[in-house]
């Protein structure tokens, strides 16, 4: 819709850049393009908008098919004015001239036109076409008979509108037969619906003994890897123990030897100290009897004087001798044992005295 504003009995008229404006006065055309803006007199001037942009037109509408079945057709086409002259020629498209607003209903017009035509060639192709096939390639088949039909519509041309594109939305049937039809497909989706249940319970279970089998293999794997490990712990231990025992002998054989040496050190020390005790009893006793054999030399050669002294000393001279050796022992002695033989001498000579 135009702009329309007011300003001393004149009209300012500012048009959109998708409405194409047509000014005629005095059955002159004085503007004719889109976007335009100018001022005009409301009782002089006759102003017609056309609009140039693509438009939408929904349209919905009944059909019967071969099988004398009822469907519904949703389609959208898409359309433009690709010659506003002559579209404003054949439509009213007046405006206003103090608000701007179509006059008459243009569009609507079109819509009708659209609509119509439409319909007429979906109803010829659903007429042939049975309920399943229209259910099943009807909306393309419809498609292409619209757009083909529109197409090669001449009051299309003839009033200046150029369709652009046409989409068929849904193709449905009345809602008993789309629930009857709808059953088997249930059905089915449902039988489809267990049969991917059950497979994937079987899937489940078929993973779920493969996860056992992994697991009993792993546990498999496992266990021989531990026995492994245990022999490998065995043998390093074993080595081990021969790494020991072998330590062990060389340290025992250098011990030995050590012994041995010390012993064999030991003895010689000994022995050279059994030989250096030896010399020196040797050479102890040697003068020990050196000395003995001096001193019974000494002794023998003092007895030998004192007997000769005695021998020499007449026996009156010996007793008084024997006699003073005796008085002087006498306090050390305790006891004197006189032997028979003795006493006898003694008493003899002492009657010979008499």
């Amino acid at each position: 819709m135009a702009d329309i504003t007011r300003r001393l009995g004149l009209r300012h008229l500012r048009g959109a850049p998708t409405a194409h404006i047509r000014r005629h006065r005095g059955g002159k055309l004085l503007h004719d393009g889109p976007g335009l803006s100018f001022w005009f007199r409301a009782l002089t001037a006759a102003i017609s908008e056309v609009p140039v942009d693509d438009r939408e037109l929904a349209m919905t509408f009944h059909a019967r098919t071969s099988d004398f079945q009822d469907v519904a057709v949703q389609a959208t086409v898409t359309y433009r004015i690709s010659a506003p002259a002559v579209a404003a020629a054949r439509l009213d498209f007046s405006i206003d001239p103090d608000t701007g607003a179509w006059r008459a209903a243009p569009l609507e017009q079109l819509g009708t036109l659209l609509t119509e035509t439409a319909q007429q060639h979906a109803l010829d192709v659903l007429s042939r076409t049975p309920l399943s096939a229209a259910l099943v390639d009807g909306v393309t088949a419809v498609r292409e008979r619209i757009a083909a039909g529109l197409a090669e519509e001449p009051r299309l041309p003839a009033t200046g509108i150029e369709v652009v594109a046409v989409r068929v939305v849904a193709l449905r049937p009345e809602p008993e037969v789309e629930r009857a039809l709808r059953t088997p497909a249930r059905e089915q989706i449902q039988q489809e619906a267990d049969r991917a249940t059950y497979e994937r319970r079987a899937v489940a279970v078929e993973r779920e003994r493969a996860i056992a089998e992994n697991e009993l293999a792993s546990q498999i794997e496992l266990a021989r890897r531990e026995e492994q490990l245990v022999e490998q712990r065995g043998t390093n231990a074993r080595r081990e123990a021969e790494e020991h025992a072998s330590a062990d002998a060389v340290r025992a054989e250098a011990e030995a030897a050590r012994t041995v040496r010390l012993a064999e050190a030991e003895a010689a020390r000994t022995v050279r100290l059994a030989d250096a005790e030896a010399t020196r009893s040797v050479r102890l006793a040697r003068a020990e009897a050196e000395g003995a054999r001096e001193v019974g030399e000494a002794r023998a050669q003092a007895q030998a004087a004192w007997l000769r002294v005695h021998a020499e000393v007449d026996v009156a001279t010996l007793h008084a001798l024997t006699g003073t050796r005796l008085a002087e022992n006498l306090p050390h002695i305790d006891s004197v044992t006189v032997s028979p033989d003795v006493l006898t001498g003694l008493l003899a000579r002492l009657g010979a005295r008499e």
